[in-house]
């Protein structure tokens, strides 16, 4: 609760009030701005750029731009991701989870690789490269194993990466209505506490071989 309840409450009362019109802070951002933010690209293909690109073009555009971070065959350098293997780990102790082994949707690739790679210089790698070097990382996990496939927007959408059908909307609200009650249990909840887990199994804690000496 606020120290000063009547300025909180006359800047609520002024929020709330406040008219869209103009207020004099600021302008309306431009066409080309607000095309500049709106690059989103959806699991069905919308907002695809055109362009086009193959995995045998992506090759070089990768070990020139993104090995140094995530290796020559997606295996991670040092301690950056690693973009490839991981298949069939997802239910094991240590998931590796990859664009091969736990991303949605091919899109979902395109979509991150622009906004955000490579580290440092986002935003700097032309929409025929962005298709290329998706082409690549998908030919690193087998998911285009044809290296002169074409990826362009029509092509991209049509792909299934193999964990797809392991994301889901959002059902808590259905299926665990009945565990949910208005009245909190804070002591003796249950006759006995079990642990069902530990940080080092995902990786939260290093184990004693490769944690940092502590002088």
């Amino acid at each position: 609760m606020s120290k000063f309840p009547s300025l909180a409450l006359a800047f609520c009362l002024f929020a709330g009030a406040a008219p869209a019109a103009d207020l004099g802070v600021g302008r309306p951002p431009a066409p080309d701005e607000i095309a500049a933010w709106n690059i989103d690209v959806r699991p069905d293909g919308k907002g695809l750029p055109e362009g086009h690109g193959t995995a045998k073009q992506g090759e070089a555009i990768f070990q020139e731009r993104c090995a140094t971070c995530h290796g020559e065959f997606g295996e991670g350098a040092a301690r950056w991701p690693e973009l490839a293997g991981g298949a069939g780990t997802l239910t094991s102790d240590r998931p590796l989870k990859t664009v091969g082994s736990y991303w949605p949707y091919a899109s979902t690739v395109f979509d991150y690789i622009r906004r955000a790679m490579p580290f440092g210089q986002a935003q700097t790698l032309s929409n025929d490269e962005l298709y290329a070097v998706v082409a690549y990382v998908l030919n690193l996990n087998d998911v285009v194993t044809d290296e002169n496939l074409v990826l362009d927007r029509d092509s991209l959408p049509k792909i299934h990466l193999p964990n797809e059908a392991g994301f889901y909307d959002d059902d808590r609200e259905t299926r665990e209505r009945a565990f949910w009650t208005d009245q909190a249990c804070m002591t003796d909840c249950k006759p006995e506490v079990h642990i069902t887990g530990r940080a080092s199994v995902v990786d939260v804690t290093p184990d004693t071989k490769t944690a940092p000496k502590v002088e």
